[in-house]
């Protein structure tokens, strides 16, 4: 398995469109807090505006999704993207609004664009040979780890050193430019003549709701990536270690991301889906576990790589399995859905964490998150283990119903 069925001029188009598109989203929260820190309770409301921003995604994606449609989806995200960027531009036009003005502006932003996500991700899928769907997705999720390790440092930079409104100029110029490469993309993705529920029938939520597994694993995954970016600075300054150190260490952890996904692509893996996804899950949680416990910088960075490195394999493979159980008009309402489980992990991670370094150690607090992670990484594997029980058993309740049908119509031939 190589990545030679990658390249192309479409995948590279792609790339650029994909890179417009999210490189905003991976900006917001942190050019939000510039944004407002100079206003009075400057970084608390600059948390209030980045959890509207949040909110808008997880209540977006979902929604958003579910209304794509293969055949036009391309004017579906143009519209979305056009949205979100007006939203971008609201904030860096009129930095000193009412803070609820603000807010209104955030929640555009994070919900208009909310589907880009899933959508582009299926969009990729077929432009590559179905043989090669797996080095597509680590070529995302290479893509996705350079956004996170440059957008923190492009923030600080321009809002410390130019203007804290420019961040946010830039991200609304970034997410019009990916409206302009929708154009040199295929308007939408095939799904071989079936609907969104794969001619079963069934719903469309209910078809959804029937991949639960999945997005509870994929929850879980971004519990760890919460833990490791909002407990960190507080970890260090309980080591005594620089708080300043934590912008490298987690751009070692988003490199690691991209190492991660790379390798994942080089060849095929042996095991089922889920039991990978296990296996990953648990070495990522190992390495969050050590970097809480180690008391040394060099010790906590590798522990960050490592887990980095683990963590997008797991993506990965949450993605390849919504590829197993969902059909494809359903896909991208699938991966929308995965966005906002994601989000609402990340959330609920920071909640949890907020919450018990007011009471706790910041080592205690990544310990009580790390064992929410496994909770919620046993849970999806149980549920994907059960519904595969389930499909073979019906599928072998279908085979004896053709044998019998078969021995029937035979012994009525015979006898007449």
């Amino acid at each position: 398995m190589t990545y030679r069925d990658v390249v192309s001029r479409q995948v590279l188009t792609w790339a650029c469109t994909a890179v417009g598109a999210r490189m905003p989203v991976a900006m917001a929260p942190l050019a939000l807090v510039f944004l407002v820190r100079e206003r009075p309770g400057g970084y608390s409301l600059g948390a209030i505006i980045a959890a509207a921003y949040v909110l808008g995604e997880i209540v977006g994606a979902p929604v958003l999704g579910m209304r794509l449609r293969p055949e036009r989806a391309r004017g579906q995200l143009a519209v979305g993207l056009g949205l979100g960027a007006a939203g971008f531009l609201g904030l860096g036009l009129f930095p000193g609004a009412h803070p609820v003005v603000l807010a209104g502006f955030a929640c555009l932003a994070g919900a208009a664009p909310s589907a880009a996500t899933g959508a582009l991700r299926t969009l990729l899928s077929s432009l590559v040979p179905e043989r090669s769907v797996a080095q597509a997705l680590s070529v995302e999720s290479i893509l996705t780890a350079g956004v996170w390790a440059l957008s923190p440092a492009a923030v600080a930079g321009l809002a410390l050193g130019v203007a804290p409104r420019v961040p946010l100029l830039l991200a609304a110029g970034l997410m019009a430019s990916s409206v302009g490469g929708l154009w040199l993309l295929p308007a939408g993705w095939g799904t071989d003549g079936k609907d969104e529920a794969g001619g079963t029938g069934a719903p469309l939520l209910r078809v959804l709701v029937g991949a639960w597994p999945v997005y509870v694993t994929g929850a879980a995954s971004m519990t760890l990536l919460g833990l490791s970016e909002l407990v960190l600075p507080a970890l260090l300054e309980q080591r005594g270690i620089g708080v300043g150190w934590s912008g490298p260490l987690l751009a070692g952890m988003a490199v690691g991301g991209g190492l991660g996904a790379f390798l994942y692509g080089l060849r095929g893996w042996p095991g089922l889906l889920r039991t990978r996804s296990l296996v990953l899950m648990a070495g990522t949680s190992a390495c969050v576990v050590l970097a809480a416990l180690i008391p040394s910088t060099p010790g906590i960075a590798v522990a960050l790589v490592l887990g980095g490195t683990l963590q997008s394999g797991a993506m990965i493979t949450r993605n390849l399995s919504l590829r197993e159980v969902l059909p494809p008009g359903a896909l991208a309402a699938g991966y929308s859905v995965m966005y906002a489980a994601a989000g609402a992990g990340y959330a609920a991670t920071g909640s949890l964490a907020g919450a018990l370094l007011k009471v706790t150690v910041p080592s205690t607090a990544i310990l009580a998150g790390v064992g929410l992670t496994g909770l919620l990484t046993v849970t999806g594997w149980w549920g994907e283990a059960r519904r595969a029980g389930r499909a073979a058993r019906a599928a072998r309740g279908v085979d004896v119903d053709v044998v019998r049908s078969a021995k029937s119509g035979a012994s009525k031939r015979s006898w007449r």
